[in-house]
């Protein structure tokens, strides 16, 4: 078999194939073939060349890496089946027909830069997955790995752990260009989300629009906070007027960023795209039987059997790790109260800075249990067997948030409205939200940074005992080798979440420590440059996700919003100038608390209700272009009839 180990002029490579160092000859060219035979006869109808080996190779090396592309007209295809929107002449957002290709706006010649490199590498990715076996039982030299006809064959080859790996390349001189628009250079000003959307696709660039909109969004929650915070503070008694404002602001920045969403999803042309037809995740298993809407054989799992794992072993283990997180929060109060005791007996200077070391300690034990409990909970929900990858993320993401929540907040639920303590309340926050701030800016940039600086010198050192390089410039083969290596992207799981917990101290109890706004600001300053770099310099190119809004972190944010509208009230509720009003009944003061809640949360729906999420001038737009499409099929049922 002829490797690639120079860039040929006729061939573009935009994805990387690894399969085992032990893969079987046959099994490999198997799969070659039903790569590049034509779609006709049920294959990808791709380019696909073997990697040569790398500059001093070792015998190390993985010999079976191949370098994935497609012609141009194979591409423009491809951008029809997955139902691509890009911009016709008219400035409207149209799905691309390859009929119709010369209406549509950047579309020159034979179209060679009509598709950004991040849509064909999504393009590839998706031909490769809908690559179905036919009538094979196995894959050739592996009679246990079984087939079926309309398997997906690469999902089978992940599952089985044959396919190492797939991921799209990085392409030097944009990355370059990105690079330095986006995090080279400290400026305030916005990000190039257009730009990061054209590589990366419109998944990452959601979640860079979300970071900078709730950034900005704080920064008047900020400037109220520090004047508030040097010069109100004594006494306590005017954070209802901050609760207040807690109240309005949440609401109001969530349904603004609805708004906000739909535009870029329009601009982007992922608003009216059609959601593809998922596939069965690749370590999803059962008994082979019928799928009645596909038509095709595949595996099938009892639903009730996956019920019964979710009830009666999820929900239980994620109760004990709650009551765990509430044992570890009553021991953080004893450590308190021994704290307070030795600061009254002798208040010195030590004494005083050992008041904030239970806090630090709890801050760190939170963090540690957090991540302890995301590989038990990625674990249980694999293991609950679901089919989809969509119904996979959504249970993931409702476990990890329940934990995460009661382990983060509840002992400042209990310190405000058990102990109700403001003093403590105020510290503790402080200390939560500094000491994770501080752990989660080295585990998410200095040590990132430094395990990247030391895999890149590495490559560049054995690259130069063979040859000089210029301007530390690899070559193609050590390039791919080099980015092989890379950590994977996750997605932007722990991203959003991270933001989750933000919005959760700032809404929740922002009223008794208003600088919590301020710290949440200079955290997500940082935090663009730290994520840009890592998407650039640390992690490999993740694929394109064509996501047309935040997805189920919309409803954790607005859920959170809810809880503190709740919060502020109950906080208004127990201040010492509400008090003064029910001195007499308690249990006025309780009704008439939970009464004014009631009606602010009605009023939060209201205008939740009032507030259309897409606005008019898009929705005009799309009704016209569904009034268009309705038209055209009226007259090509005319003429063929």
């Amino acid at each position: 078999m002829e490797s690639l180990d120079y860039c040929d002029p006729g061939f573009t490579p935009l994805v990387v194939l690894e399969l085992t160092s032990e893969t079987k000859e046959e099994a490999i060219g198997w799969l070659l073939r039903r790569i590049r035979d034509l779609q006709q006869n049920g294959g990808a109808e791709l380019l696909v060349e073997q990697l040569g080996p790398g500059v001093g190779a070792q015998e190390k090396e993985n010999p079976n890496m191949f370098l994935v592309g497609a012609s141009q007209q194979r591409l423009l295809s491809g951008a029809e089946d997955v139902g691509l929107f890009k911009e016709c002449s008219d400035g409207s957002m149209r799905a691309f027909t390859c009929t119709n290709k010369h209406k549509f706006k950047d579309f020159k010649g034979d179209g060679d830069s009509f598709l950004s490199m991040a849509e064909c590498q999504y393009i590839i990715k998706h031909e490769l997955d809908t690559l179905r076996a036919r009538d094979e039982t196995h894959v050739p030299g592996y009679t246990e790995v079984k087939l079926y006809p309309g398997k997906s064959i690469i999902r089978r080859l992940q599952s089985k752990g044959i396919l190492i790996q797939l991921f799209p390349l990085h392409e030097k001189e944009e990355l370059k260009r990105l690079s330095f628009s986006w995090y080279k250079k400290v400026k305030l000003s916005f990000q190039p989300l257009d730009d990061i959307r054209h590589y990366y696709g419109e998944g990452q660039a959601f979640y860079f629009g979300f970071l900078e909109y709730f950034t900005f969004a704080l920064v008047p929650m900020a400037l109220i906070g520090v004047p508030y915070y040097l010069f109100d503070w004594e006494g306590y008694d005017k954070y209802v007027v901050f609760a207040m404002f807690n109240l309005i602001w949440c609401t109001v920045i969530l349904e603004l960023w609805k708004r906000y969403s739909a535009s870029l999803a329009y601009h982007w042309g992922t608003l009216s795209r059609k959601k593809a037809f998922e596939e069965p995740r690749p370590g999803f298993h059962g008994v082979l039987g019928f799928n009645p809407v596909t038509g095709r054989e595949e595996p099938i799992y009892p639903n009730a059997k996956r019920q019964l794992r979710i009830y009666l072993v999820s929900v239980p283990f994620v109760l004990l790790c709650l009551y765990l997180s509430l044992y570890v929060m009553m021991i953080y109060f004893q450590m308190e109260a021994w704290a307070l005791s030795v600061h009254d007996d002798e208040p010195t200077f030590w004494a005083g800075i050992l008041i904030f070391i239970p806090s630090i300690i709890y801050a760190v034990v939170i963090e540690i249990m957090n991540l302890i409990y995301r590989y038990a909970a990625e674990f249980l929900t694999e293991w609950e067997n679901h089919r989809l990858e969509s119904s996979y993320q959504n249970h993931l993401v409702l476990k990890v948030l329940v934990f995460n929540f009661f382990n983060c907040f509840a002992s400042l639920f209990y310190i405000a409205f058990v102990m109700q303590d403001m003093v403590l309340l105020r510290q503790s926050l402080a200390t939560l939200l500094i000491t994770s701030q501080i752990l989660n800016q080295f585990m998410e940039a200095c040590l990132p940074y430094w395990l990247q600086r030391r895999r890149n010198k590495k490559m560049i050192n054995r690259v130069r005992k063979r040859r000089t390089l210029e301007d530390k410039e690899l070559p193609l083969v050590e390039q791919v080798r080099l980015e092989a290596d890379m950590s994977m992207y996750l997605g932007t799981f722990d991203d959003y979440l991270e933001q989750f917990l933000l919005f959760g101290y700032v809404s929740l109890f922002s009223c008794v420590y208003p600088l919590a706004a301020v710290l949440v600001v200079l955290n997500n300053f940082t935090e663009v440059y730290s994520d840009a770099f890592k998407m650039c310099r640390v992690f490999k190119r993740p694929f394109s996700d064509p996501a047309a809004n935040i997805g189920v972190w919309q409803l954790a944010f607005e859920a959170m919003s809810v809880i503190a509208v709740v919060t502020n009230f109950a906080l208004i509720g127990i201040s010492p100038q509400v008090k003064a009003y029910f001195s007499d009944s308690e249990t006025q003061l309780i009704l008439w608390t939970v009464a004014i809640e009631h009606v602010l949360l009605a009023f939060k729906f209201l205008l939740a209700f009032l507030i259309p999420d897409i606005p008019k001038h898009i929705q005009i737009r799309l009704s016209r272009l569904e009034f268009e499409s309705l038209e055209a099929l009226k007259k090509k049922r005319l003429l063929h009839g």
